[in-house]
């Protein structure tokens, strides 16, 4: 049975983000990416879309001023909430001092692309990640996700609504690329909800979107050495057919052989493969002879 949201929990010094950062003499900075969600109707349905059982463990990934973890509280959860910004841990301590005595919050201050967060979720059934990602880390943050996927329950993410659309886009689309690709080996993609710029502040130029990451009972894929190579490769160039982005393998006849068995064109280009299409052929070429993998350097972006 869903819980409901407790309206008493809500916090009237949430309700305008400008005039608490005012009262501690903060402004937002834009070096953290600091966007801060209004509207509490926003913020109670990601609540609802993450912890639908009101009982889940979530990990909060930048709890800013805290809109989403007030929400989460609200539901019954269990809350660890990020936040890098020491500037902001002072308010969120002061709102959130009773849940924290009551041990329903825990607030970390760390880096969410450094610190371990299956460590800080610990042990619960229901475990949860959930926030409001920074454009600018936004796809470290969703490759420390992938990694994650057979561990937690769902991820429900506040992302650029260009990220939720590569996120979610089908093969073929102008939309679809190596990071829909590595999402979609481990998760189904829901993109629940368009925000628009107003609901924030300060307002950025762009509209948002909710994802829903459910993780898939049996992935597409595991996203060994080669099947990475595989995706990369496949979209260094675009305009390069499959034949030619895959060349640098070295994998000779063993590729073609692979590509028949597998059912993919080597004259077709990479955004028309479906993510079942890159698993079956990395299947088949992981133990080719000869076979050489390519070093992408920063392998936390997707």
């Amino acid at each position: 049975m869903t819980s409901v949201t407790r309206p008493e929990l809500a916090r009237p010094e949430l309700s305008s983000p400008k005039a608490l950062l005012a009262e501690h003499g903060l402004r937002p900075k834009h070096s953290f990416g600091q966007n801060f969600l209004c509207e509490r109707q926003h913020s109670e349905r990601i609540a609802l879309l993450a912890a639908p059982a009101g009982d889940e463990r979530v990990l909060e990934i930048g709890a800013g001023l805290g809109a989403l973890t007030d929400r989460l509280l609200a539901r019954g959860c269990s809350v660890v909430a990020i936040e890098r910004d020491r500037d902001l841990l002072p308010i969120l301590e002061q709102v959130f001092a009773a849940d924290r005595e009551r041990g329903r919050l825990e607030l970390v201050e760390a880096d969410a692309k450094a610190a371990n967060w299956d460590q800080l979720l610990g042990e619960h059934p229901g475990r949860v990640l959930a926030g409001n990602l920074p454009y600018q880390i936004t796809g470290p943050l969703l490759r420390k996700t992938i990694r994650l996927a057979a561990g937690i329950a769902r991820a429900v993410y506040l992302v650029q609504k260009e990220v939720a659309d590569r996120l979610a886009a089908a093969p073929g689309s102008g939309d679809y690329g190596a990071l829909s690709i590595f999402v979609q080996a481990a998760f189904a993609v829901e993109r629940a909800l368009v925000i628009r710029p107003g609901s924030f502040y300060p307002a950025p130029r762009v509209d948002s979107a909710v994802v829903v990451l459910t993780p898939l009972a049996e992935p597409w894929a595991r996203e060994t050495p080669v099947f990475r190579a595989l995706v990369k490769l496949a979209f260094s160039a675009r305009r390069k057919t499959l034949r030619n982005a895959w060349r640098s393998l070295g994998a000779g006849d063993e590729l073609e052989r692979a590509a028949r068995e597998a059912g993919v064109r080597l004259e077709a280009r990479g955004e028309t493969l479906a993510v079942a299409d890159y698993a079956r052929m990395a299947r088949l070429i992981a133990d080719a002879p000869g076979i050489v993998l390519p070093n992408f350097g920063g392998e936390e972006e997707a």
